[in-house]
């Protein structure tokens, strides 16, 4: 019996009920007599009662079926049973965890999360469903360009809390840069105003290192979506155990390590440049101009990180938000008042032509 199957069998001894991971007090918890469960306890126990016994599922039925799979249909689905009810779950093959959809008992889907497809590391939830309501909130106040019926009128159609796959890339990068930089000195006299631009070439070189730089293993999410809310405290990251997803979402990895090497060499070299630059100082305005980084001793890692995913619904248009599971970072995009938008603008002093030519640009009216 594997730790998936376990978890899945796994009742609460006092009331029956299937267990959830409570990210608020770190432990798996029955939702019915709130009996609390340390994560190894419930292993030591499944096994415990593993080796007493396991259920012979010798029993063959013959099937009726008239319809057939497609050539490629069938190899895109994966059925489960659930456990607890019985009820048969189809997810995608990209689908790792779910919550079954006929008795509701979280459901922890076998064969997803083992072998190569294993994760190293996982972050578990630190934030609950509350939590990623109050975040919307508070991303909402204050927004004085948000039309004022998008609070009101938009409803969350659906909160899910998701292990996002990510690839954690080490590796220590060898620089050579030449930034640009100036200095810009102005003077005047009873006639004129004087302007002196002076050009500077500043050379750095160094080495740094680079440890669990991440990269979004996912398609459905966009990479600019998950970076947005970064950085997570990896200093939490514990071993991989499949406990840690019962009540969540859990998304298999569609991006391999070694597609998301080119994403990872971009994010170590942009961090480069940027970590020289800051040791630039006194110029009026500085940019790189030639940079030479060679990176060696890279490896990667496998880990789930937690990420609450908000969707709603206004006026026809969907918007996404993202929110850390575990530090509480919120982003996501808002509609825009147009009007409210261009009265902003005339109180700053903008020409009455150049709001005129970029409402028209706004609502379309201009190419």
């Amino acid at each position: 019996m594997n730790e998936a199957q376990m978890l899945e069998e796994f009742k609460c001894p006092s009331c029956g009920g299937a267990v959830t991971y409570d990210a608020n007090i770190q432990k798996l918890k029955c939702p019915y007599c709130d009996t609390e469960f340390d994560v190894s306890a419930l292993k030591e126990e499944q096994e415990r009662k593993g080796s007493e016994f396991q259920d012979a599922d010798d029993m063959t039925w013959q099937t009726m079926a008239s319809g057939t799979w497609q050539e490629g249909e069938e190899e895109q689905l994966r059925s489960y049973i659930c456990r607890s009810c019985g009820g048969e779950i189809i997810g995608d093959e990209n689908t790792a965890a779910t919550s079954c959809p006929f008795c509701g008992n979280p459901v922890v889907m076998t064969g997803m999360v083992s072998g190569v497809l294993k994760p190293d590391l996982v972050i578990p939830f630190r934030l609950d469903k509350e939590a990623a309501k109050r975040g919307l909130q508070k991303h909402l106040s204050g927004k004085h360009l948000l039309p004022k019926l998008f609070k009101t009128e938009a409803h969350i159609d659906e909160i899910k809390g998701i292990y996002v796959p990510f690839w954690l890339f080490d590796a220590d990068a060898d620089a050579s840069l030449r930034y640009h930089g100036t200095r810009v000195r102005s003077w005047s006299d009873s006639n004129y105003i004087y302007t002196e631009t002076s050009h500077y070439s500043i050379l750095r070189e160094g080495s740094l290192s680079f440890e669990k730089v991440p990269v979004d293993g996912s398609s459905k999410l966009l990479d600019e979506l998950m970076e947005s809310i970064e950085p997570y405290d990896y200093s939490e990251a514990v071993d991989f155990q499949t406990a840690y997803l019962a009540g969540y979402f859990a998304d298999k990895y569609d991006v391999d390590a070694e597609s998301s090497i080119g994403r990872a060499n971009m994010r170590v070299k942009n961090s480069t440049v940027s970590a020289f630059a800051q040791t630039v100082q006194g110029y009026s305005s500085l940019h790189a101009e030639h940079t030479s980084v060679h990176l060696k001793n890279g490896s990667s890692r496998y880990a789930l990180l937690p990420v609450w995913l908000l969707g709603t619904t206004w006026k026809g248009e969907q918007y996404i938000f993202a929110m850390n599971g575990q530090t509480g970072k919120f982003v996501g995009d808002l509609p825009l008042d147009k009007g409210a938008f261009a009265r902003w603008l005339i109180g700053l002093g903008i020409g009455i032509s150049s709001v005129v030519l970029l409402l028209m640009y706004l609502f379309g009216m201009v190419a």
